[in-house]
């Protein structure tokens, strides 16, 4: 696999963590999270995003491929946790900005 982009590493090492804030931090102050049908917009509302899914689903994440184009990177990954269905395989299609994350959608 591809080396991650450091906003991409920081956000993996911050979600098996579990560390909502960490998580946030890995955004830009205007990014944007598409999960489970909902969009959340700005860091406050990503590490409200970000500290209900660790009290929910204890998930960590293994990355296990990367398709870049551009600024856009796909991340597939292997998620685990306190979820129906436990292990299962996701994408997380990032947009990078100036060293940051710009947006997140999260998919099956």
């Amino acid at each position: 696999m591809n080396t991650l982009p450091q906003a991409i590493a920081n956000f993996v090492d911050a979600n098996n963590a579990m560390d909502p804030q960490r998580i946030a931090a890995a955004f830009n102050p205007d990014a944007k999270v598409f999960d489970e049908g909902h969009l959340r917009s700005g860091r406050e509302e990503i590490a409200a995003w970000a500290s209900d899914y660790v009290a929910r689903y204890q998930s960590t994440m293994e990355p296990t491929g990367m398709v870049q184009a551009g600024d856009a990177h796909v991340v597939r990954a292997t998620v685990r946790g306190t979820f129906p269905g436990s292990p299962i395989a996701l994408d997380f299609h990032f947009l990078l900005q100036g060293g940051g994350i710009q947006s997140l959608e999260v998919t099956a």
